[in-house]
């Protein structure tokens, strides 16, 4: 697949080479999201990761940031999508475009709009031509964008991404989904390439292998992974059949890693979230990198080279590192093939189990090669380099004795070998060095290479001449001069030391002069380039003050009734408890009124949500029972003195729709729907694990003879479920047991608590689901009749004898006269601006009891407008969950540690928020906090704010030598 066929496309596609405008290029390519940062900032982050070594950024187009309600579209402001691609052309960066319709991103449903999961008859992500028609409605808008900003119409898009990661989802037929993707986008303008990512492998699963559309690799491997060469090589060997450079859309953010990646022929490198930022307002995901569950934080960020808020991270010199060694070589790396690393050296002294490898290889255009010496060990070692001769041959005599040099955990040395010097201008070959080559500048009258080594270290480099060559001056750098045969040559040799430079002169007969260079590498790190009086020029590492400060700020409180709605005008009246998403809710809270289903005199023992997402809280007459997260699942708060024809409150918050597709939670699947489907008040558990009836049975099929009703299971065995003890793995197994059904129950759940199995679950002859040990609850009620005897029949698969858990039975009854109300962001401010004025006096740190809510006012000082960047504010506290307004807008979700009802958060920093400096106003600059005490029996507790400024460094000198 040859991209050089679409005409005047700027981006050519070819097995040894990605070319722009016709130059063959290495593209690094840093993650940075619009909608993730300021407006104010996006000009300073494309700076910063261009100052450090990027020419490109590759950036999601987020459908449901654009379309926050079905057919309303705003692209204006912080959502003007348009102002930041012209940026990027502005500044000279490419841009790899990545609009969807699906985007991954740990974004809130990766991006579809959640209008789109209640629509029953829709499958997504797939070819189907309900699903179709919407995407075709968001490629409308935002493909033409695209398409006006490509490279050959004056912007600088130079591909675009259709879907993203398809091979982690089931699509029934990928290649009729991206090839109706790629027809939509081909309609819309686009004329630059199209990829298609694989999250995890699978080309076809992600791409379709269709025609126009080139499959691109993200990998995500351990990076001391010594296997991972063989891997990344496999897939570049595979692309190269199909005449396609390896593309790695998405990599970890280490430059070790990336430097692997390069070795193994990648033309282009994306290491993802180089550049990191906040899930503003309700835009957070939710996801499997919990056990399974996880809450997204509102900070977003892996630990990149830019910060959230802006900081310059030390990966950012590696990262400038790379690119000078990539632009040192230029064209003849850019076009160089990757090949076995032991055609022309190999390694002595490595221990066995090798903290270093010399895996892979780059064959220059023009002549020498690269090798790549990276160790994936936990600690150093001093290995002998041998070289089997500079053209790949086997004459070992090359090299007499195997040079030596020390590799360090997570390094990756690049070292040249037979490398010509023509172009930086001088007759001769660099044979090999064990210093790494990262800069070179060709004078009128002189050549400065510019080499470094590991600190403490010696490098050696050899160097041939085709011409005589005279020693002019050395400093710190011990000179061998060597004939050979008409020429000269030299083996030099420095002590790299950090702050001591090392250098020598040459002078040839042509009158040219060559300056070498040696350096530790982290003054190496720290280069500026080097002058044109051949000096080199160095900028200090950029520190900041991350000292707290002390804001006077002026807090205010006003507690709140927790069980009254904030928008109680949009209340909405249902027959039952019935998810947000198809009426109308999409982000924010919600807050479900009912009324107990149970008679005056029921013996209430708790109340049992059921199909619940994503944090629950409820309360009965307005006692708090509890907070929980089922994930779609359900939950069983126990709670005593709970009355009859009591109201049930239940405050819901969307926290975010999954952005992956996980069958363990119900939760997790994509098109998940948000809120609940009821909430029985329980009268009656049972425990049912003892007295079932077992069948064993050979086949991985459920017997339904053996799960129906008329079967006689008078003579099988009796044993408590999951106790037949079976020399199968997997074993399988029908279960029965009856129960007589309350006559005053409506609502009947079983639990398999503790199960480690698969359950397939029969009522009365009838499929009533599935367990799995992430998901435990099963609702029976369609399937039971109150007073009658009941059947349950489970069909079990254990493997190796893991447990089948415990069986429990909740009877009660089904609350009833549902009402529901919803906030999102806007009602949210407005909320706490009505109830601002009656707020008193407060300090922290502030308490609140089980189940209250209130809001926290602060009015921040007239001096925190003096720090541009804004504030980095921590939360310490327990139990407490903050949604935290900033001059009217969410910056940040928190969850203070403490407490079982806290889920696993992951994605970024859990305890803090980020305040940008570009938001605040000439006065008034507001926090509006809503806490809310989520952690039953306990109070909880908001210790303090602890407030860093952004942004402020620390004033450092910058050498020269």
């Amino acid at each position: 697949m040859n991209m050089e066929t679409t005409s005047g496309v700027p981006l050519q596609l070819s097995a040894s080479s990605l070319r722009i405008a016709g130059q063959a290029e290495i593209v690094l390519c840093a993650s940075l999201f619009y909608f993730r940062i300021p407006r104010a900032y996006w000009r300073e982050r494309m700076e910063q990761v261009k100052a450090f070594g990027y020419n490109a950024v590759d950036v999601y187009f987020p459908w449901n940031y654009h379309e926050r309600e079905e057919g309303c579209w705003d692209f204006a402001g912080e959502r003007d999508a348009e102002a930041f691609l012209r940026l990027a052309a502005e500044i000279g960066l490419w841009v790899v475009a990545r609009p969807g319709p699906y985007i991954c991103s740990e974004y809130d449903g990766g991006g579809l709009p959640a209008y789109l999961y209640a629509k029953p008859d829709m499958t997504i992500r797939s070819a189907d031509p309900a699903y179709m028609g919407t995407v075709k409605k968001w490629y409308e808008r935002i493909i033409p964008l695209l398409a006006k900003y490509e490279l050959n119409r004056g912007g600088t898009v130079i591909c675009v991404q259709l879907e993203n990661e398809l091979d982690f989802y089931d699509c029934p037929d990928p290649a009729a989904y991206i090839a109706a993707l790629r027809d939509l986008a081909i309609a819309g303008g686009v004329e630059s390439p199209l990829i298609a990512c694989a999250g995890q492998g699978g080309l076809y699963e992600a791409s379709g292998l269709v025609d126009g559309v080139v499959p691109t690799c993200n990998f995500y491997p351990n990076d001391r992974d010594p296997a991972f060469e063989d891997k990344a090589a496999s897939y570049e060997q595979r692309l190269a059949g199909m005449d396609l450079p390896l593309m790695v859309t998405e990599t970890n953010r280490s430059h070790f890693l990336l430097r692997r990646l390069l070795s193994c022929g990648a033309k282009l490198v994306g290491p993802y979230l180089q550049a990191s930022g906040t899930n503003f307002g309700f835009t957070n995901g939710t996801n499997n990198w919990g056990d399974p569950l996880a809450f997204m934080t509102s900070d977003y960020d892996f630990h990149g080279m830019i910060s959230p808020e802006g900081h310059v991270r030390q990966e950012a010199y590696e990262g400038l590192l790379m690119r000078r060694v990539i632009r040192t070589y230029g064209g003849a790396l850019a076009e160089a093939a990757t090949a076995p690393a032991d055609g022309i050296a190999n390694l002595e002294g490595a221990r066995p189990a090798g903290s270093t490898l010399l895996n892979r290889q780059l064959e220059l255009t023009g002549g020498g090669h690269l090798l790549f010496l990276a160790n994936v060990g936990e600690t150093a070692e001093t290995v002998g380099l041998r070289l089997r001769g500079q053209g790949g041959g086997a004459d070992e005599a090359v090299v007499p004795q195997a040079s030596r040099l020390q590799s360090v955990p997570s390094r990756c040395a690049i070292l040249p070998v037979g490398v010509p010097l023509a172009p930086w201008g001088v007759e001769g070959t660099l044979r090999y060095a064990t210093a790494e080559l990262s800069d070179a500048r060709d004078t009128a009258d002189r050549t400065v290479l510019v080499f470094h080594a590991e600190q403490d270290q010696e490098g050696e480099i050899a160097i041939a001449f085709g011409q005589a060559a005279a020693l002019q001056e050395a400093v710190n750098m011990n000179v061998n001069e060597q004939g050979q045969d008409a020429a000269s040559g030299f083996v030099l040799t420095f002590r790299a030391e950090a702050g001591r430079r090392a250098s020598c002169t040459i002078k040839l007969a042509d009158g040219q002069v060559l300056v070498l260079a040696g350096l530790a590498r982290e003054d190496a790190l720290l280069l500026r380039g080097i002058e044109d009086d051949g000096s080199l020029s160095f900028e200090p590492a950029i520190a900041y003050d991350l000292a707290p400060r002390e804001l006077n700020v002026g807090w205010t409180a006003k507690e709140l009734n927790p069980t009254e709605p904030m928008d109680a005008g949009n209340a909405i009246s249902t027959a039952e408890a019935e998810y947000l998403e198809p009426n109308g809710i999409y982000r924010g809270f919600a807050w479900y009124k009912a009324v107990s289903g149970a008679s005056a005199d029921a013996d209430v023992q708790g109340l049992l949500i059921r199909e619940g997402s994503d944090a629950i809280s409820l309360y009965a007459d307005g006692a708090f029972i509890g907070t929980c997260t089922p994930g779609g699942g359900s939950r069983f708060l126990p709670s005593a003195g709970i009355g009859g024809g009591s109201e049930l409150t239940a405050r819901v918050e969307i926290w975010g729709h999954t952005n992956f597709d996980d069958p363990r939670l119900p939760g997790l699947r994509l098109n998940s729907l948000k809120g609940l489907r009821g909430i029985a008040a329980v009268t009656s558990i049972q425990r049912l694990t003892s007295n079932w009836r077992v069948r064993r049975v050979a086949s991985a099929a459920a017997d339904p003879a053996l799960l129906d009703t008329a079967c006689d299971d008078g003579e099988w065995a009796s044993v408590g479920f999951g106790g037949w003890l079976s020399p199968d793995h997997p074993a399988h197994e029908h279960y029965r047991r009856r129960f007589m059904a309350s006559a005053t129950a409506d609502s009947f759940t079983l639990q398999f608590r503790g199960i480690q199995s698969l359950a397939h679950v029969y009522v009365n002859g009838a499929y009533a689901g599935f367990v799995n040990p992430f998901d435990p609850f099963l609702d029976i009620s369609a399937h039971v009749q109150p007073g009658e005897e009941t059947l349950v029949a489970v069909f079990l698969q254990r493997v190796l004898g893991l447990p089948a858990g415990e069986v429990t039975l909740y009877e009660g009854s089904a609350a009833r006269e549902w009402r529901l109300s919803a906030a999102g962001e806007e009602e949210l401010l407005a909320h706490a601006q009505r109830h601002e004025a009656a707020a008193s006096a407060a300090e922290l740190p502030m308490s609140l009891a089980a189940g209250g809510t209130a809001w926290l006012y602060g009015e921040l000082p007239d001096e925190a407008r003096d720090v541009p960047g804004g504030w980095r504010v921590q939360a310490e506290g327990s139990g407490m969950k903050l949604t935290v307004l900033f001059n009217g807008t969410i910056v940040g979700r928190l969850w203070t540690p403490g407490g079982a009802a806290r889920p696993v958060f992951s994605g970024g920093d859990q305890r803090s928020f980020y305040l940008p400096g570009a938001w605040m106003r000439e006065s008034g600059n507001g926090l509006a906090i809503l806490l809310e005490a989520v952690e039953a029996g306990e109070t909880s507790r908001l210790e303090r704010l602890i407030f860093t400024p952004v942004g402020e460094r620390v004033k450092r000198n910058s050498g020269e030598g």
